[in-house]
């Protein structure tokens, strides 16, 4: 089970709460890495926190503009040495994800480039009033060729696509949000699998937010590792 990363997301500009979820979900049970986005980076402790903080997290900025702009968000990042994971938009094309990849490298060889493909609070119906002609499944894979061919390190899909683009592509890292422990309210996820079904979906890690942060946090910490056990 230690095999398998957890990213718990911190999903508040209140340092208090960030402070209470790293410590209350900390296990040698598991791997529990903590996930920061746009709310608490563009808070107004939350810059700084991320400069000094001691473990390794994930900041989940889904970059996405054209590929100098991109570039220089990339290099404005560099003074936060513990960041090991950062998500680009696959849909701000291969030229985008080559030069964030290229830029993230030379300051930070260990550091992951995740593509995000279709987020999960769209379906099929939000694809096609966005304009896009593609289903869901067909668009993610088209994406995950894109993530590939750029060199990237790993895609972000949901669980249920997961299986499909593990068969496709062996190596690559697959990160699925939209995950909730069994009963646990989807909220504004439209494609939600349990922490299990997704590890079964062969994924490499998971992002749960509200089923372990929403209420006592180390007790939730104790269901999804008893979850895992099962």
């Amino acid at each position: 089970m230690k095999n398998n990363t957890i990213f718990v997301a911190c999903d508040t500009s209140n340092l208090k709460k960030i402070k209470k979820i790293i410590n209350q979900t900390k296990t040698i049970k598991l791997k529990i890495i903590p996930k920061f986005g746009l709310q608490f980076f563009y808070s107004k402790q939350g810059r700084k926190f991320l400069e000094n903080i001691k473990s390794d997290f994930w900041l989940d900025l889904k970059i996405n503009d054209i590929p100098q702009t991109a570039l220089s968000a990339i290099d404005s990042l560099k003074d936060l040495k513990k960041c090991k994971y950062i998500t680009v938009h696959a849909s701000g094309g291969i030229e985008m994800l080559k030069a964030i990849k290229k830029e993230a490298k030379s300051i930070n060889k260990n550091i992951k480039i995740l593509g995000v493909t279709i987020l999960t609070s769209l379906d099929n119906k939000s694809l096609k009033e966005i304009g896009h002609t593609k289903k869901v499944k067909q668009l993610v894979l088209k994406q995950a060729a894109l993530i590939k061919k750029s060199g990237c390190d790993g895609i972000v899909c949901s669980a249920k696509e997961a299986l499909m683009v593990r068969k496709r592509y062996k190596n690559l890292l697959i990160i699925t949000p939209g995950i909730r422990l069994p009963g646990d309210s989807s909220n504004d996820q439209l494609r939600v699998m349990t922490p299990k079904q997704a590890f079964e979906n062969k994924v490499s890690g998971i992002v749960i937010g509200r089923s372990l942060t929403k209420g006592n946090i180390r007790n939730n910490t104790k269901k999804l590792i008893d979850h895992l056990n099962k």
